[in-house]
């Protein structure tokens, strides 16, 4: 699973990408790409691609811009061949693209900001919210274990693909995606499992 802690690993730098603001960098995560999901079009997740490998590369980390690629290619096949099927290929590039946008582009933000700025941040950003019934530490700890998981449900996939490659089964779709489902719910169930254990996330009681 090396390759899954090396994606979301932090990269120390001075590039103009990593001395941007918190809030700058991850308003335009964000903004970014809800208006590709809105458009949902081509047009608009090529321009979320330009703009994330420009990003990349003021970071000078464009050498890291294709990692995510190798892990995510089987998924994003499946998932763009059922597009291809249901909506046409426009859609199936649409959807596709937009997703592996997305991680780049939130994958940017991990790869230059370190994990407890990130996480002091958007707990910082949720604390107004407490007058709603928010709770920015739980939202916070939500977060720590999203960052955790996708590079490890990533390198999972990337572990599964080698294995059927194995095997000979790397076009078998069935090969390539029922053991990643398994394998996330099973992280998924061992993850809540060791909060629960501690404490953690279970509402208040007096």
């Amino acid at each position: 699973m090396r390759r899954s802690l090396e994606l979301g690993a932090y990269r120390p730098g001075n590039s103009p990408v990593h001395r941007a603001p918190l809030g700058l960098k991850a308003a335009g995560v964000v903004l970014g790409s809800l208006a590709m999901l809105a458009a949902a079009h081509p047009s608009a997740t090529g321009a979320g691609a330009l703009l994330t490998v420009l990003a990349y590369a003021g970071a000078g980390l464009l050498r890291e811009l294709l990692l995510p690629l190798r892990l995510m290619w089987p998924v994003l096949l499946i998932l763009g061949g059922f597009q291809l099927w249901q909506a046409g290929v426009w859609t199936a590039v649409a959807v596709t693209g937009n997703i592996l946008v997305s991680v780049l582009a939130a994958r940017l933000l991990v790869l230059t900001v370190p994990v407890p700025r990130l996480l002091d941040g958007v707990v910082g950003l949720v604390r107004p919210l407490r007058i709603f019934g928010a709770d920015p530490e739980r939202f916070g700890l939500a977060l720590a274990v999203m960052l955790r998981s996708v590079p490890y449900l990533l390198g999972s996939a990337a572990d599964v693909r080698n294995s059927a490659k194995a095997r000979g089964l790397e076009r078998s779709p069935r090969a390539l995606a029922v053991p990643v489902v398994i394998r996330a719910v099973a992280y998924a169930q061992q993850t809540g499992e060791a909060l629960a254990a501690r404490g953690i996330g279970e509402p208040d009681r007096d």
